[in-house]
């Protein structure tokens, strides 16, 4: 997908809390949103070079929204809506291979109790039920998921396998919101709960994916699939 608005690299200064930080624009300190709810501490450093979205909304408190930065010489996009839109895409493509057979595509659609980020079907009467997280933490090349706890993580695993036990296909993708990288694993350390969770929902026939994408300060696609380490 290619951003239908402006952006611009600045310096990034701070981050008071998790949808504010403070940039440098035109020489001048200026307070933007951060669309992610997660700590990017590895990411946001005082100094680094970040990308601003310019942004148009009626009630606007803001003029941009900073959706990537720059991690030394890697760029990383952080914007949290930003997952959904590019797996969207590539399932609309068939460029999601274990994903190919199914040429309906709805999102946020209800399974029980749950709401599952999509729910992907074919002429056949075949379901499938597909939930998305957005991966940003990358240390040496292997990336992790979460960088802060997550209950509402552990819940959609678990739904998931619900899912699945009523024949139904059921996948989770993480989609790495960078490039170059080798792996993926669950980020034991900062949440063990979903970790478990997600090595459960695994041996329980959930689908586990992990890709990273091709991304430039104005666009970002799904590119090719990545090891996942359970």
């Amino acid at each position: 997908m290619i951003f239908d608005k402006n952006t611009r690299v600045v310096e990034f200064v701070r981050r008071p809390n998790r949808f504010q930080g403070y940039v440098i624009v035109d020489g001048k300190e200026e307070l933007v949103h951060v669309p992610n709810t997660g700590r990017c501490r590895e990411i946001l450093v005082p100094g680094c070079k970040v990308v601003l979205r310019e942004e148009s909304g009626e009630h606007r408190k803001t003029r941009y929204s900073l959706i990537a930065g720059y991690k030394g010489d890697k760029l990383i996009n952080i914007d949290s809506q930003v997952p959904n839109k590019v797996v969207e895409e590539a399932l609309i493509l068939g460029n999601i291979p274990d994903l190919k057979k199914y040429n309906i595509v709805l999102r946020e659609k209800t399974f029980g109790n749950s709401r599952f980020d999509f729910k992907l079907s074919n002429e056949a009467g075949e379901e499938y039920y597909l939930e998305v997280k957005g991966v940003t933490l990358e240390n040496n090349k292997k990336t992790m998921f979460p960088d802060a706890p997550t209950e509402r993580g552990r819940k959609h695993l678990l739904e998931l396998i619900e899912v699945k036990n009523t024949g139904r296909g059921a996948g989770v993708l993480f989609l790495i919101q960078m490039d170059d990288v080798e792996s993926f694993s669950p980020h034991d350390k900062m949440d063990r709960e979903f970790g478990d969770a997600l090595r459960f929902a695994s041996i329980n026939g959930v689908d586990v994916f992990a890709y990273e994408c091709n991304l430039g300060e104005n666009f970002i696609t799904l590119s090719k699939r990545v090891q996942v380490n359970l």
